[in-house]
């Protein structure tokens, strides 16, 4: 168990109350185990709003924070700022929540990662998707052996996270999710992308393929960003063997469809394919198993918090850790290079 945090509240504090750090801060100041001491903003009104809604403390300075007592910090901030923060908090035994990406690119990451390394504190990074409910259940799936997914995440425009390109901002979401199904990065990376708004790319569309399983067999995976498009779809479809998974992070709802036949009847049925029988009159339905995804409650951003603070209380491994942050990263600008490659421009 941590040092210092056995038996009492968890003192948290946030830098940065924007759209997602204000979410981070509620859960800061109401979930059961936490003590929001304070949070850190270049707005005067965001400082006053958090205090006088949650009590808390509202700093200018990170050192102020820092002084005020914390053991953890949630760093909310634009991407371009997380390594010099971090890096701070890291070297002050703070531990670290820090939103994704880890990093604007593979060195400031790889940077980040090695300071984890070194440092007696937990960084983890928010990768909230392996804690939606859609994922989890997912993940919980059996004999789930993907040779093939499909993966789109496409939003209007919100003029957020405009500081980096829409791989960055939303396909990052998905790589992690890819690379912690397979167990690996990507071997191999095709990818093209479009920018309209400004230097960055708005629009990307990448080929990953991934390493051998243990059955020798890779896996290809087909994935879509947009931050142009006319509406929000989240949306992710993995095929493998004996079972075929489509689910809707939107919705949070989705489907497995699995083999009903056994070894000894799919002979059958393909020898009589194979014989150019007529199979017409069969009916696909009965030969497969149909049922919902058993989706849980739960507010992911909570079970992340939940998650890194049981980290710094047994001193185990949140489950994104820094290697992870930095492997989401690395794929990400690999991705970014590849589009470069194809001829994308301003990209």
């Amino acid at each position: 168990m941590s040092a210092g945090v056995a038996g009492r509240l968890l003192r948290c504090g946030v830098i940065g109350v924007g759209r997602m750090g204000r979410h981070h801060a509620r859960l800061c100041a109401t979930m059961d185990g936490f003590e929001l001491v304070g949070v850190v903003d270049a707005s005067a009104s965001r400082r006053s709003d958090m205090k006088e809604q949650y009590g808390c403390g509202g700093f200018e300075a990170l050192d102020d924070l820092v002084a005020a007592g914390v053991d953890a910090v949630v760093v909310a901030t634009p991407t371009v700022t997380h390594r010099a923060i971090v890096e701070k908090l890291l070297a002050a035994r703070i531990h670290c929540l820090v939103e994704k990406p880890l990093a604007p690119d593979e060195a400031q990451a790889r940077a980040l990662a090695e300071a984890a390394r070194r440092s007696a504190a937990i960084l983890q990074v928010g990768h909230v998707v392996r804690f939606d409910p859609v994922m989890v259940a997912i993940r919980q799936l059996e004999g789930l052996t993907p040779r093939f997914v499909e993966v789109d995440r496409v939003s209007p425009m919100t003029f957020r996270s405009v500081d980096v390109g829409v791989v960055l901002d939303m396909m990052i979401h998905d790589l992690d999710v890819l690379i912690m199904l397979m167990g690996a990065e990507p071997e191999e990376i095709h990818a093209n992308a479009v920018s309209v708004l400004g230097e960055a790319e708005d629009v990307c569309n990448a080929r990953l393929v991934f390493p051998p399983g243990k059955d020798g067999i890779r896996c290809t995976a087909n994935v879509t960003a947009s931050r142009l498009a006319l509406k929000t779809e989240r949306k992710i479809r993995i095929i493998s063997e004996d079972t075929y998974v489509s689910a809707d992070f939107g919705d949070r709802k989705g489907t497995v469809v699995r083999k009903a036949v056994n070894a000894e009847q799919l002979r059958a049925i393909r020898s009589r394919f194979e014989a150019g029988e007529d199979l017409s009159g069969l009916n696909y339905l009965e030969l497969v198993k149909v049922e919902p995804l058993q989706v849980g409650a739960g507010e992911p951003l909570k079970l992340q918090l939940e998650n890194f603070a049981d980290a710094i209380r047994s001193g185990g491994r949140p489950l994104v850790d820094a290697e992870a942050g930095f492997a989401a990263v690395r794929t990400a600008e690999r991705i970014v290079q590849a589009a470069r490659r194809a001829g994308a421009r301003r990209v």
